[in-house]
């Protein structure tokens, strides 16, 4: 049964919160799937691509950055690191902290990964011009990070 032309729908539809909800689900959808092959989702893909920005980060710094319960992010670390993608290091400085370190098996899984995270979205902005894409862009990272 489509629900799309009733008036509750419509009326979900005119709600931009829950658009920007029902856009965030079909996404990860799409890219958990594309990555399932692999035996990762889209939270350990983005925590290995915040990784690669950095030389290495605190748990407790992945999880304010990620925006993830720090509980999960020992998980996630856990996963990243049986597979040889992460590893524990000592934190410069303070030996009894350990920061997280992309490995070169994890740089090479991120360049796969990039192409694949591309075609998910290229499928998804499928409707798009490259303009209105650009567009969309800006404004969610407006949205997204309103600090900067």
């Amino acid at each position: 049964m489509d629900d799309r032309d009733e008036p509750w729908m419509l009326g979900l539809h005119s709600d931009t919160g829950y658009l920007l909800y029902r856009l965030g689900l079909r996404s990860g959808q799409l890219f958990n799937a594309a990555l399932q092959e692999s035996g990762l989702r889209l939270r350990h893909y983005a925590l290995l691509r915040y990784l690669a920005t950095v030389e290495g980060a605190l748990q407790r710094e992945l999880s304010s950055r990620l925006g993830y319960d720090p509980s999960a992010i020992v998980g996630l670390v856990d996963d990243l690191a049986r597979l040889g993608l992460v590893e524990r290091r000592p934190a410069p400085g303070d030996r009894r902290s350990r920061i997280v370190v992309l490995t070169d098996a994890g740089r090479g899984f991120l360049k796969d990964t990039d192409r694949t995270s591309r075609r998910v979205t290229d499928g998804l902005l499928a409707p798009l011009s490259e303009d209105e894409r650009t567009v969309l862009h800006g404004l969610l990272r407006r949205v997204a990070e309103p600090d900067g």
